[in-house]
């Protein structure tokens, strides 16, 4: 705990240092002291608006996937909502000629020191997407390795939404963030509210946390009716966002909110990592650590709360002086100030008033601690709609390999494809391996429903064993998806009714994209499971003998290079080139041009 403190001051230190030099990109302390070594690269921030938002209300915008390709919700493939401005400024900060944060980066993981990446106030988004920048070249698989780097902020505002949270639990890189909030630190919480309610006051207050001000990290800035319309205006904000949250935690239809809603936009942002809530009062002060970003939410609202109107000013004003002063809060950090309210202490968290888990140096409501509660209790139901899940993987996996490996195997000794046995669908072991389609489907259907709805742990999609059986199901099920498709006719000779535009169910574009992501991959347009849905619609276009269409003549000479390339390293069935299946009927009607390839003829042959 010692040597955390020194770090985490010295993480602060060198946050102020960068303040003082706003032109520079950045700044990097080496301490070779330690073992291992460390490198604290800290950022300044900045105070005009502009570097806070963009036209839009809160200034959100899609996260650049080629700088962050994790940073998206994999089965659903939509991108986290990030603030616009912030990843404006990074892109600035990693685009500088040299020695650039690349050089810098590249030559602090070669000689494997830790890197620290540290910002204060508006600071805090460039260590925040440096540090994910530096995992996503370092840390994801097939990477160069090298020790993680940590994050630390110091009243930082919030800076991605809800699957921007998501996307750092599910590869466990949410443990690499640390960041420290005052209990009335005004900063954290000015996003919560959309640029349009703060009219002209924004400029003004934040020259408290402007370092090209004069008036920076002073708290003798402002007219006394504007900090406290600037406080009152943000946390009005933040009470509409999180009782619009607690409602969905505790599954409660709050036809208020939902009417405040149309009328009033929500602000995205949501918070991840760690969080170590300062309650003040220096050395003697608690710091309080919470790693569930919904319960932190609630914290982020209910910590600032006046106890009663006479305290008006007296916290407007605090709520500027208390992003000052991190350094005197977090001077000798010693073991016995931390309470970590992990998942099980929330759980437990107490309704009274009694000091119970040093939650009440936050000042915590009942109405607070049961919010924390409901929290704790989303993620337990989590994980117990895994745990149910775990029993259903077991029957998916003897559907798998007795009934429809059976299934297989019985067409393979009368040399026909499963695929073409199945589609022709005229025995009674077609109509048993129907049924056990539907049921694996069954089961699939419900895990893709509790993963859009946010019922399953973050965790899931990166989960091996989820991906593998996934895998699998699309080996082994979806060809029979496809067959049942084209046998029942729902296609035509348009691409707007095939089966990869309108028939293929999330069940198997889910673990697709799992396994891409997983493997770091890029995205396949045609997966093998996929195979026989591309020659099904080739079939039909070309059913006259004519590739003269451009899309279609580049489409067969696609699959007769992916063909070449499945079939080299075994990840395509042998029987696709059995006389009698569907894909060696259709080769056999292609023009010489494109039927006359020596490597797919000689499996033909066989």
């Amino acid at each position: 705990m010692e040597k955390r403190g020194e770090l985490i001051e010295k993480a602060y230190g060198g946050s102020l240092r960068a303040h003082k030099s706003p032109d520079r990109p950045y700044l990097i302390e080496k301490i070779s002291r330690n073992d291992p070594s460390e490198v604290i690269i800290s950022f300044s921030g900045s105070g005009a608006v502009k570097d806070w938002y963009s036209q839009r209300n809160f200034g959100e915008t899609k996260i650049d996937l080629s700088l962050f390709p994790s940073l998206r919700s994999i089965g659903s493939d939509e991108p986290a909502l990030v603030n616009e401005t912030f990843l404006k400024r990074f892109h600035g900060i990693i685009s500088l000629a040299r020695p650039s944060l690349a050089d810098e980066v590249e030559k602090a993981m070669g000689k494997k020191k830790q890197i620290v990446f540290a910002g204060h106030s508006s600071g805090g988004p460039m260590a925040i997407l440096a540090t994910l920048w530096t995992l996503e070249k370092y840390q994801a698989p097939h990477s160069r390795g090298g020790i993680p780097p940590l994050c630390v902020t110091f009243g930082s505002p919030l800076i991605g939404n809800h699957i921007f949270s998501h996307a750092t639990r599910r590869e466990d890189w949410s443990r690499y963030f640390v960041h420290y909030v005052m209990r009335y630190d005004i900063v954290p919480r000015i996003l919560f509210a959309p640029l349009s309610s703060l009219d002209q006051s924004f400029e003004e207050i934040s020259q408290s946390f402007n370092p090209r001000s004069r008036y920076f990290l002073s708290e003798s800035v402002g007219r006394s009716s504007s900090i406290l319309d600037f406080y009152f205006t943000i946390m009005s904000n933040a009470a509409i966002v999180t009782s619009h949250d607690a409602s969905k935690l505790m599954c409660i239809t709050d036809t208020t909110l939902e009417t405040l809603e149309i009328f009033i936009p929500l602000s995205p942002y949501r918070p991840f990592g760690t969080y170590i809530f300062c309650t003040g009062n220096g050395n003697l002060g608690k710091k309080i650590a919470i790693t569930n970003p919904n319960a932190v939410l609630q914290v982020l609202f209910f910590s600032a709360q006046l106890s009663t109107e006479a305290e008006e000013a007296q916290v407007a004003y605090r709520s500027l002086k208390e992003h000052a002063i991190y350094g005197t809060e977090l001077q000798q950090i010693a073991a016995q100030n931390f309470v970590h309210l992990d998942q099980q202490q929330l759980q437990k968290l107490p309704l009274s008033e009694d000091d119970a888990g040093g939650s009440n140096d936050l000042g915590l409501s009942p109405r607070a601690r049961l919010c924390l509660r409901a929290a704790a209790e989303l993620e337990e139901r989590k994980c117990e709609n895994e745990k149910k899940l775990k029993e259903k993987r077991s029957f998916i996996e003897k559907k798998l390999t007795k009934e429809l490996g059976e299934y297989r195997e019985m067409w393979a000794h009368q040399r026909v494809g499963f695929y073409d046995g199945f589609r022709e669908h005229k025995k009674a072991e077609d109509f048993k391996a129907n049924v056990t389609r539907l049921e694996i489907a069954g089961v699939w259907d419900e895990i893709i429903e509790k993963l859009r709805n946010h019922e399953l742990p973050d965790e899931f999609e990166a989960n091996e064993e989820w991906v593998d059986l996934g895998t699998r199901c699309r080996k082994v099920v979806e060809p029979l998806d496809i067959a049942n498709y084209y046998r029942h006719g729902r296609h035509y000779e348009d691409d707007a009714s095939s089966y990869m535009v309108k028939g293929r169910p999330k069940r198997y574009r889910y673990p697709q994209r799992w396994l891409e992501h997983a493997k770091r991959r890029p995205r396949e347009a045609i997966s093998t499971s996929c195979f026989w849905a591309e020659v099904e619609q080739l079939r039909y276009k070309t059913s006259n003998g004519d590739v003269s269409d451009r899309d279609v003549e580049e489409r067969v000479v696609r699959l007769v290079g992916q063909i070449e390339e499945w079939s080299k390293k075994e990840e395509l069935d042998k029987d696709v080139f059995l006389e009698g299946s569907t894909f060696v009927k259709w080769w056999r009607t292609l023009h010489p041009r494109y039927k006359n390839q020596p490597y797919i003829t000689s499996l033909i042959r066989e």
